[in-house]
């Protein structure tokens, strides 16, 4: 009984910032509610045993990936006007994605219709289960083509990204490694011999 109490209070939480995330004005306010958004979901991960998955998304996307989003948030200077200004340009496609999610929503609840017993949890595991163990046998076993595979796109995505955002302006001051090595001393510093000034 109480791990149902304690499902609906994190996911009554899990709802009420994941609005937060959309109708917050203040993108520094978003982000902050995305985190709370991964925490409640790990806290849920957590009550159907998937400690593993819980510690990933705490550790990876609010020690790392949300860090780095507020410090992006808080050093770029965004035009909220703007940002205001095109949100309803896409707005119909806002509302064709939030549909499409409560339709899936619907049909994961709806599902003990179509004969399958969702009111029954899991079945317990033994006391030496580790599921991270199951995990990386997956991963690194069955799965590890295409987990090398998705590693390689990630890579090129990666690469991509910066290769796009590569740009060369007149007025950018580079450093050029190969002069700094080539320099000499004869060529960077010059001494100057000045006559000592005598005030009486």
């Amino acid at each position: 009984m109480l791990p149902l109490i304690l499902f609906y209070i994190f996911a009554t939480v899990l709802v009420l910032a994941a609005v937060a995330v959309i109708v917050s004005r203040n993108p520094v306010y978003s982000a902050l509610s995305l985190v709370l958004c991964f925490v409640t979901s790990a806290a849920i991960w957590l009550l159907i045993e998937a400690e593993f998955l819980a510690i990933v998304l705490v550790l990876v996307y609010v020690g790392a990936v949300m860090v780095l989003f507020l410090f992006v948030v808080m050093m770029i200077d965004i035009d909220l006007e703007e940002l205001r200004a095109g949100f309803t340009r896409f707005a119909w496609l806002g509302w064709i994605v939030a549909g499409v999610i409560v339709l899936e929503i619907a049909g994961v609840v709806l599902t003990h219709k179509l004969g399958i017993d969702v009111t029954r949890g899991a079945a317990p595991l033994p006391a030496n289960y580790s599921n991270t163990q199951e995990l990386g046998a997956l991963l690194y076993g069955r799965y590890a083509y295409p987990f090398e595979i998705a590693a390689m796109v990630l890579l090129v995505a990666i690469v991509a990204a910066i290769a796009l955002t590569l740009r060369h302006r007149p007025n950018l001051k580079a450093q050029n490694i190969g002069r700094q090595v080539a320099a000499r001393a004869s060529e960077r510093v010059r001494l100057v011999k000045m006559d000592s000034e005598h005030r009486e």
